[in-house]
């Protein structure tokens, strides 16, 4: 664990890719319904880059930049963009589409953030060090938020994705986990079983995109 300064340090780094990581993710997740049938996100304000909509300052700032400044490995929450899936001109094709958004969005903001690294990366100006810490930063924050989205459990979006996948008699069997999905996932991060399978591919997708 490192100094009280060095964790403000870190902390003051992601704190801007950790909003924007967020915030996007969520208003991608109401656009996609929007343009799929489905306005109720667009008429509660939340198709919007505003982060005050969507954040939850315990869950999408205090507690994953702490996270992340004492372990790498972050874990938190938004608002969640409230989506009718019955809506939807396609509901089960359509709720892939809407879920995939936010993980998406998540990808495309990490690739922006390594090209920002890439030109500032390399460099004696102070303040342009800075810009490439802070691009570093969300680099990494946008791979782990698209891969944690990305676990198959509801209510997560790979779970919502599964779910689309899954013949609709298992699908409605898989939905009953809803409840306690949340839950699930607190226990395979507080045994450990998180960080071994999404450590690596967070590394790995990482060295990928810094090229």
């Amino acid at each position: 664990m490192g100094n009280p300064l060095q964790i403000l340090q870190v902390i003051l780094i992601a704190i801007i890719p950790l909003i924007l990581a967020i915030t996007l993710h969520e208003a991608a997740h109401g656009w996609a319904a929007k343009k799929l049938g489905d306005n109720t996100a667009y008429s509660l304000g939340r198709v919007s880059l505003n982060p005050l909509v969507h954040i939850d300052w315990v869950g999408t700032v205090a507690l994953p930049a702490i996270m992340f400044a004492l372990t790498g490995f972050m874990f938190g929450w938004a608002k969640p963009v409230p989506v009718k899936f019955g809506n939807l001109r396609n509901p089960r094709v359509h709720s892939m589409i809407v879920a995939g958004a936010g993980p998406a969005a998540n990808l495309l903001m990490s690739m922006m953030w390594a090209v920002l690294f890439y030109f500032t990366k390399e460099t004696n100006n102070e303040y342009v060090l800075s810009i490439a810490k802070i691009a570093s930063a969300g680099i990494t924050i946008n791979i782990i938020f698209m891969l944690f989205n990305l676990i198959p459990i509801l209510p997560l979006d790979g779970g919502r994705i599964l779910q689309g996948l899954l013949p609709v008699r298992q699908a409605i069997q898989f939905e009953k986990i809803e409840p306690y999905g949340i839950w699930i996932v607190f226990g395979l991060a507080f045994f450990g079983i998180l960080s071994p399978i999404l450590g690596p591919l967070s590394h790995m997708i990482r060295q990928i995109l810094i090229f």
